[in-house]
Parts: C-alpha cells; sequence; structure tokens
C-alpha cells in the first residue's frame, strides 16, 4: 500500500500517461468522485471513466501540481488542466463535439485515502471559464 504522498505521484503519473488501467488500480473498489456539473461517480471503473472522458477528449492533456498539501489521508492538489479539445467530451451532462481549442484550465481535487488507495475525490473547476476557452460561451465583458 502506498502512502498518500506516493500515491498523489502515482495518480498524477498515470493521468498524463492516458492508462486507465493504472487509473483504476488507484481507486477503491467503492470509490467516489463529484465533480463540477452535477457529476457523481461511483466505483473505480466509474470514476477512472470520467477521467478517461478528458483525456479522450483532450488527447495531448497533461495534469501540473501547482500546490500539494497532505494531511493524514488527505491529498489536496491544486492543478492546470492543459490540452486541446480535438474529439468528443463525453460529459455527464451532455456530448461536448471537439473545439480544436486550446485549454488552460486551473482546478483543485480533494482525494481521501483509505487503505492506501483513493476513495473519494472532490473536484472542483470553473466551468465557465472552461467553456469560454473552448469557445462555447462568450467572454465575460470588460470591465469600465
Amino acid at each position: 500500500m502506498a502512502d498518500p504522498k506516493q500515491l498523489a505521484g502515482r495518480f498524477v503519473e498515470a493521468f498524463n500517461a492516458h492508462d486507465e488501467k493504472a487509473l483504476r488500480a488507484l481507486d477503491t473498489a467503492d470509490s467516489t468522485l463529484t465533480a463540477p456539473g452535477g457529476a457523481v461517480m461511483q466505483g473505480a471503473q466509474a470514476t477512472s471513466g470520467y477521467a478517461m472522458a478528458w483525456l479522450n477528449a483532450f488527447p495531448d492533456a497533461r495534469l501540473v501540481i501547482r500546490n500539494e498539501i497532505i494531511s493524514g489521508d488527505t491529498i489536496v492538489q491544486e492543478f492546470t488542466f492543459e490540452g486541446t479539445h480535438t474529439a468528443t467530451l463525453r460529459a455527464p451532462t451532455g456530448d461536448i463535439p471537439a473545439t480544436n481549442r486550446r485549454l488552460s484550465g486551473r482546478g483543485v481535487q480533494v482525494l481521501k485515502v483509505r487503505d492506501g488507495l483513493i476513495a473519494d475525490t472532490q473536484l472542483y473547476f470553473d466551468q465557465v471559464d472552461v467553456l469560454t476557452q473552448l469557445g462555447l460561451m462568450p467572454a465575460p465583458a470588460a470591465a469600465r
């Protein structure tokens, strides 16, 4: 069993390698993931599937950790998700066809560890920023 620091590193490594099998192996069988847009996933296949939906839609995607705090069984990672949207994003709220635009979106994930595996993920990111960068929402008006 990995300690939380090792587990955090293995997660980022598996994500950046787009390795679905490795991502799934890092989750408990009953893992949960909650994300913006009302996404709630249960089970290792569903939670790794959520990550793979993004990785499949952004084939050059990578996660860059900007800040990481580990306390006991909790890992908090501030990250930037970077990639080009060249395939359909299969989102819980509906499919988003490829925009061929580059995304550099900031977010935070809070991972709870149990028995050396990820048991719960709380994911936070700005949906408006993501949609704006993908050209699916108008940019906010400049302040006067």
